[in-house]
């Protein structure tokens, strides 16, 4: 499962939990509508200021929407990282 993947179940799960359609998370986060589909059919990753509405309007720790995920080091050098999600190619 890729990252946008897993964020995108997460979000799901989240909104769901929370009883809310996606116009309504659209409207507690000031996003567009648009928006709230791409990220939860995992066609976007969000920007931090995104992830930040998302847990606020949801009332969820980020932990919640980033679930799964994971930082591995991809070699040996100072600042040499990719995210992936556990299990996930490269």
């Amino acid at each position: 499962m890729s990252l946008k993947e897993r964020f995108s179940a997460n979000l799901r799960r989240a909104r769901r939990r929370a009883g809310i359609s996606q116009a309504e998370l659209s409207r507690l986060t000031e996003l567009h509508r648009t928006q709230i589909y791409l990220l939860e059919n995992a066609k976007r990753m969000p920007r931090l200021d995104t992830l930040l509405k998302l847990v606020c309007a949801l009332e969820i720790p980020a932990d919640d929407l980033l679930e799964g995920m994971a930082w591995e080091s991809s070699s040996e050098s100072y600042g040499s990282y990719e995210v992936t999600a556990p299990g996930a190619r490269l």
